[in-house]
């Protein structure tokens, strides 16, 4: 990712006293709520004025290469923390510990601040964070003679199984197959049965619970457990079948909570844990977005400024509020909108045992590895073994880079 840009002798375009943001576009709210905190923070620091690009998640990584490359860089921008390991080490994102104060540092809480933190420094400050969790429809459990929600593996297939028997249209698990995540879908599973998406240096894609992990997912499919076609699904795909009340079961974030709110009212749903595997093993998946600050930019102390605006609870409760997410700050966990969401209390408790994305070198190329070799077994064009085998092999070559 960003291949020799860090040999590049980046000079920043903004001008003196405006701070450029790249934002991610989390929703239709998203770039209503940065214009309207840009103008809250204009009035109160006269003098400096904050210019927002708000760009769609899915060009977010390709607009950031286009802009560094050309030396057009923002001050400012959301990245997936993800991506971090690479910026910190060509050389492109500001350290930010010279600038942050006990009182701002001790803001966050500690498990999603950690991740932004590489060799004892802190790069990125957390903006969004979420866990995962699995969604199922209560109705749909009724119809199928179901009542709680699976705690195991083999107790979700055997539930998918007698949703899907319903018929008309009705499918028991939904399962992602394309874009972003689809990789993550699977470690649900792969975590369960025990197995590590890396482990001592080493992918754990031809390990038993990977494999056992694949062989769970192709039988849901073959077994018409599934929806048809899962490789042409996205997430938002799998989430609008759960919202037309067409899924029994589909594990994915927060944010899916304040969508059926606003455009499913009447669907019963509930949330739980992410099913134990045979041994009790149990994973979800822990998500953090963050902010950095771009080394080359001319603005640090005022783009520094803005950052404290933004992470200060009034801002940060109502993001966190309209996007979906989980506090990322000990402020907004004690608002009463937290304090009270019965939703949100699964995906917190779940936090312990959250798995977060290794923090390593070409981990986009990992994860674009294991989505294509998931697409080929759950297609039927390769077998399950050794697809997973020439995957983690492939995993290992860009491990050793």
């Amino acid at each position: 990712m960003l291949a020799g840009i860090g040999a590049i002798a980046l000079s920043a375009s903004a001008n003196a006293g405006t701070v450029r943001v790249t934002v991610a576009e989390y929703s239709a709210k998203t770039g209503p709520y940065f214009e309207q905190v840009a103008k809250d923070f204009e009035a109160a620091n006269p003098g400096i004025k904050i210019q927002f690009e708000v760009v769609p998640w899915d060009n977010l990584l390709q607009k950031l290469t286009t802009d560094i490359s050309a030396n057009a860089n923002a001050d400012l921008s959301i990245i997936g923390t993800r991506w971090l390991v690479d910026f910190v080490q060509q050389g492109i994102a500001e350290p930010l510990d010279s600038y942050m104060t006990p009182e701002i540092k001790g803001r966050f809480i500690e498990t999603f601040l950690t991740p932004s933190v590489m060799n004892g420094k802190t790069y990125g400050l957390p903006i969004a964070a979420s866990a995962r969790a699995m969604y199922y429809n209560k109705d749909l459990f009724a119809k199928a003679g179901l009542s709680d929600p699976p705690k195991t593996w083999a107790e979700l297939e055997d539930y998918a199984k007698k949703i899907s028997a319903l018929g008309n249209g009705v499918y028991g698990f939904g399962l992602q197959g394309k874009e972003v995540e689809t990789d993550v879908y699977f470690y649900y599973g792969m975590w369960s049965f025990g197995g590590d998406i890396v482990k001592d240096g080493k992918s754990g894609l031809d390990s038993k619970a990977a494999i056992d992990a694949a062989s769970l997912y192709k039988r849901l499919i073959d077994q018409g457990a599934t929806q048809p076609g899962v490789t042409s699904y996205a997430r938002e795909d799998v989430q609008n079948l759960f919202k037309q009340g067409k899924i029994g079961m589909m594990m994915t974030a927060p944010f899916l909570a304040n969508q059926i709110r606003d455009e499913a009212p009447n669907l019963k749903y509930g949330v739980a844990p992410i099913p134990k595997g045979p041994g009790g093993d149990q994973g979800t998946y822990g998500v953090t977005d963050s902010v950095i600050m771009f080394q080359n930019s001319k603005n640090k102390a005022e783009a520094f400024k803005f950052l404290d605006f933004l992470f200060q609870p009034q801002q940060r409760v109502k993001f966190t509020i309209n996007e979906g997410f989980l506090p990322v700050t000990k402020a907004e966990a004690q608002d009463k909108y937290f304090v009270e969401n019965a939703d949100l209390k699964v995906f917190t408790s779940l936090l312990p045992t959250a798995r977060f994305a290794p923090v390593i070198a070409g981990w986009e190329e990992i994860a674009d590895t294991t989505t294509s070799a998931l697409q080929r077994i759950y297609l039927g064009q390769g077998q399950i073994e050794p697809t997973l085998k020439e995957a983690a092999s492939k995993a290992n070559a860009v491990l050793k880079k």
